[in-house]
């Protein structure tokens, strides 16, 4: 705690040096990562390059597998009845990810889209954290995409194996196949990985705020001014501005794009006729494994953003506390004793209980702001009574996080998503399956 509190204090005496973005920074990798992908916009030649590999991949090789390769003459097996909602879901999610991914390196560039050309204000810990979780950002991103590409390539593979003498051909049959095939595992592969590494930036840039938070919380155990914490948290509240205001197209886009193709899917897989004839584990294999994965990221999407909402909603409870706290202990000064409280000899309160201890209590991350330990203040040394409960105001009615378009991404918001698109749902379920019956 004592590291944390010298770091807080003398923020400003370590500072990064390297603000202006250079070929051999903390980016350096990220930088390789996204000229491989072919998403590096950074001359006109790379541009142009990453134009024609988006133009290939998730839009002219889908086009060709569905229009080439469907097979209607095929067996039962080797039928996609399901292909062109996989093909259209996977190549819209792709083709919104690209473009904000294109306008937000164009625009900020990569250093100042991450937010690193601000760290030299943060602590070292919040520097030494942020740096470490973007390295740890390719391997989150590797994760979610590996285990199903590799289920993507199993039954490609198949498709194409088993299938040889069905599927139409130029040329060579197996080099036909073969070439096809490839195209078709790149073309997944590209459009999946775009989703997935927006999905990854937004919750890297999350947890930077979260880090922030967590270091901003240090200020009501130290001796503090009430105009340095109300400027940092202004700083705060400002960056998750910037944040809603640069992902809430791709978040809006993504929530409704995949809900599209999930009630797309439903409706298809329910719809008269269909579940008796195409409920098949071959094919609707591919359909699951795309649903799993836009469900997934739309997750990632919604639970950083519920997460950095909740964290700086719980900054107004923490100064509540501390505001208490300081109060008690400052009347306490000032008469000789407290009734409610005991004060120590470091000037913290201690509460205790019969009816559960610290151990027995779950161990949420999400509470870290908000637990029920009273916090050691020093504030009525230094800071009114009236000030105090101004800045305690001010937390209350000025509350953090992310929003779109106005609307604050907290749990509330998710639970109403939820409720309606369940409720969409159970009645699609009815008119569907009454048509079956």
């Amino acid at each position: 705690m004592g590291d944390d509190r010298e770091a807080l204090l003398n923020r400003n005496n370590n500072r990064f040096k390297r603000c202006v973005s250079h070929a051999q920074d903390e980016l350096q990798s990220f930088r390789s990562y996204l000229r491989w992908m072919f998403v590096d916009q950074s001359n006109v030649w790379r541009a142009c390059l990453s134009w024609s590999m988006f133009i290939v991949f998730a839009i002219l090789v889908p086009a060709i597998s569905h229009f080439v390769f469907a097979c209607a003459t095929c067996d039962g097996n080797h039928r996609r009845p399901y292909d062109s909602v996989v093909q259209l879901s996977l190549s819209s999610v792709a083709t919104v990810s690209f473009v904000c991914l294109s306008w937000f390196v164009r625009k900020f560039g990569l250093r100042r889209f991450l937010f690193f050309d601000k760290l030299y204000y943060e602590s070292e810990t919040v520097r030494r954290e942020y740096t470490a979780q973007l390295n740890r950002s390719l391997k989150i991103l590797s994760i979610f995409v590996l285990p199903c590409f590799v289920a993507e390539s199993v039954y490609k593979i198949w498709w194409y194996a088993s299938g040889v003498a069905q599927v139409p051909f130029l040329g060579n049959i197996y080099v036909s196949d073969t070439v096809a095939c490839m195209l078709e595992l790149c073309s997944w592969l590209y459009r999946t990985t775009l989703f997935f590494l927006v999905c990854v930036l937004f919750r890297l840039i999350c947890y930077l705020q979260i880090l922030r938070l967590q270091d901003f919380a240090i200020v009501f155990q130290v001796e503090s001014d009430v105009g340095s914490m109300l400027s940092e948290h202004l700083r705060i509240r400002r960056h998750l501005t910037i944040i809603s205001h640069r992902f809430r197209g791709f978040i809006l886009w993504s929530l409704i794009l995949v809900t599209g193709s999930q009630f797309a899917m439903l409706l298809i897989t329910t719809k008269s006729g269909t579940a008796t004839n195409y409920l098949h584990i071959f094919r609707v294999g591919e359909l699951v494994l795309c649903s799993i994965t836009l469900v997934t990221g739309l997750l990632i999407l919604l639970r950083s953003a519920t997460k950095i909402t909740h964290k700086a909603q719980a900054v107004a409870c923490l100064a509540s506390k501390w505001h208490v706290c300081a109060t008690l202990e400052s009347f306490d000064a000032t008469e000789g004793d407290s009734p409610t409280a005991q004060v120590s000899n470091d000037r913290g309160f201690h509460v205790t209980t019969d009816v559960e201890s610290d151990d027995d209590l779950v161990n949420d991350e999400d509470d870290e702001l908000a637990d029920t330990k009273m916090v050691p203040s020093y504030a009525y040394n230094t800071i009114s009574f009236q000030k105090r409960q101004a800045l305690v105001t001010y937390f209350e009615n000025n509350r953090a996080g992310i929003t779109i378009y106005g609307f604050t991404l907290d749990r509330t918001t998710l639970h109403t998503i939820f409720m309606v698109e369940f409720s969409l749902i159970l009645w699609l379920l009815g008119k569907t399956i009454n048509g079956i019956s």
